[in-house]
């Protein structure tokens, strides 16, 4: 229709900058869209002319004028089948605790967390299926590589979400996870403090690398690896704990070490390496527990992920306990 409409800000959008308020609320208006609706002064907040950066408040008047018919075809979302439904039936298969407030899924290895380049599968994409009646959708909390599984932790609120955000910013959660690993470490636990940086590979992928300090686009990287238990001097189980959150962290610290993890296409680079009969390449990383504060409630969250297929397979065959 060829109306103005004037929506009221809720109280769980309350701080949100007006820009990602549009993009909640119109996902179909483009970025540059929004801008050229913002410089002629056709989106207001209160009366006034804002900026995409000003920050909204509850109980705020958004004015939104009149979109063209293409700003307002409903956008093709990406998810895992056909349907909704079979979207919602997939999540609830992998759910491992859910509240009014939480959702955290055992995401398989293989599944991105979010979309990229040629990538039209991915769990951000079939969260919209879970869209309640106000709509308001589920959001991740954090990601993990697609070839890492476990434990991924989901905002069903917009409240919800930032809580989490300001936790694993502020490092209050508690991450586990567990690897199979190249070789057996000299040191059964330590830390490993590095600098990383972005680059691409010989194929074009990006990848991080150990840094010098310094070194301009270089940040700090910490780990914390324990020992559990090893097979034949030849395959080790660490457990990990990232105290920092860096892209592949945890699997460039473990090539920097000497032992990278087992079915890493980007950093296990043993030459002349045979896999033992059985093990799967694939990637040995999985995000074994989480401990986090409930935002609502004060209590602790503490959630465990079982093993992926291929890595129970790989620990049977070793005769690992999981």
């Amino acid at each position: 229709m060829n109306i103005v409409e004037q929506k009221t800000v809720s109280e769980d959008e309350a701080g949100m900058r007006l820009d990602r308020w549009f993009k909640a609320h119109y996902p179909q208006l483009s970025h540059i869209q929004l801008q050229k609706l913002l410089r002629s002064g056709q989106v207001r907040a209160d009366g006034k002319r804002v900026k995409a950066d000003f920050r909204i408040a509850a109980g705020a008047i958004v004015r939104v004028p009149p979109l063209q018919q293409n700003e307002k075809a409903a956008p093709k979302k990406a998810t895992l089948v056909g349907s909704p439904q079979e979207a919602r039936a997939f999540l609830r298969s992998i759910t491992i605790y859910e509240d009014d407030d939480v959702l955290v899924l055992n995401k398989p290895h293989g599944l991105a967390v979010q979309g990229g380049s040629g990538l039209t599968v991915h769990l951000d994409g079939m969260l919209r299926a879970l869209t309640d009646r106000k709509g308001q959708m589920p959001r991740l909390v954090h990601r993990l590589d697609r070839d890492t599984s476990g434990v991924v932790l989901v905002a069903k609120n917009r409240r919800t979400a930032a809580a989490f955000g300001e936790m694993f910013k502020t490092r209050e959660t508690d991450k586990t996870y567990w690897a199979l690993c190249y070789g057996v470490p000299r040191k059964a636990e330590g830390y490993l403090s590095t600098f990383l940086i972005k680059e691409k590979n010989e194929e074009g992928d990006d990848v991080m690398r150990i840094a010098k300090h310094g070194e301009k686009g270089a940040q700090h990287a910490v780990t914390e690896y324990r020992l559990i238990d090893k097979a034949a001097q030849k395959l080790s189980w660490l457990e990990l704990k990232p105290i920092t959150g860096r892209t592949h962290q945890l699997r460039v610290h473990l090539q920097h070490l000497g032992h990278p993890i087992i079915g890493d296409p980007k950093y296990f680079n043993i030459e002349n390496w045979e896999f033992p009969g059985g093990l799967q390449n694939k990637l040995h990383l999985h995000a074994r527990r989480l401990v986090i504060e409930h935002p609502a409630t004060g209590k602790k969250i503490d959630i465990t992920a079982p093993l992926p297929p291929h890595m129970q397979q790989s620990w049977n065959l070793l005769g690992l306990k999981a």
